[in-house]
């Protein structure tokens, strides 16, 4: 949904603010998690409506409002609850939890924000999660040429402290890529297929009234990373802009 509907929908609502999530959102979750079957999800649809409803309006505003003041978000997305089970082996039909995106605005802006709840499982993230070949490349080539920067953004001690100091190893090549030296001190940050970072949160957290603020604070600390991803991906090994007039 793009930021400005997204606003006059949720201008427009009287309901009680909220500032965490709502217990009765995860125990709802954690119902389903044992209950994962249609029958049991139609009988139940209106309670999750609602609660999801809330979840968007109410929760995703607060950080969408935050976001917003040093920010340029073009979109917030609320992933759909129902899965693709066509090519899975586990044909549970449902998720069992609630996630959210933030895209940045422009092609100048790179990066993305996102976060996850479930019980006993909640994070946050943000980055570049699957890069399509060109950017991947462009990235790698980037930590090649020269990786003090990031290894300086990655070693700062109030975003080490939430983020640790390294990638999320979600993917990775064994040795090297192809045209990469395995023996090049870098090696470590070109291997990765994805360069994302993530924070988790127990429940308890989670629906703390202060939540919305923490998760805001944490997406802030990525904002040095994301202004020097923007730069790489929008320039080429010259520093010549990529971008058009």
């Amino acid at each position: 949904m793009r930021v400005d509907v997204f606003r006059q929908e949720y201008f427009h609502t009287k309901r009680e603010h909220m500032a965490g999530v709502a217990t009765d959102l995860l125990d709802f979750l954690k119902e389903l998690r044992k209950n994962n079957n249609r029958d049991w999800f139609e009988a139940n649809k209106p309670t999750f409506k609602k609660l999801d409803d809330d979840f968007k309006t109410f929760f995703g505003a607060e950080i969408l409002e935050g976001l917003t003041k040093t920010d340029h978000i073009e979109k917030m997305k609320l992933f759909r609850i129902y899965k693709d089970i066509r090519f899975s082996k586990d044909k549970t039909p449902f998720k069992t939890n609630r996630s959210l995106s933030f895209s940045r605005e422009g092609a100048a802006l790179r990066g993305g924000y996102f976060l996850h709840v479930e019980p006993g499982n909640t994070y946050l993230g943000g980055g570049f999660f699957g890069p399509n070949p060109t950017d991947l490349l462009r990235i790698r080539k980037e930590f090649e040429m020269d990786d003090q920067e990031i290894r300086a953004i990655m070693a700062d001690k109030e975003f080490s402290k939430v983020f640790g100091s390294e990638f999320v190893p979600y993917a990775q090549v064994k040795t090297a890529p192809k045209g990469f030296s395995k023996e090049h001190p870098a090696i470590d940050l070109i291997k990765n297929k994805s360069f994302f970072f993530e924070k988790k949160f127990t429940d308890k957290e989670i629906v703390a009234a202060n939540f919305s603020s923490k998760v805001v604070h944490c997406f802030e600390l990525l904002r040095p990373y994301f202004d020097y991803m923007s730069d790489v991906l929008t320039t080429d090994l010259n520093g010549v802009s990529l971008l058009k007039d």
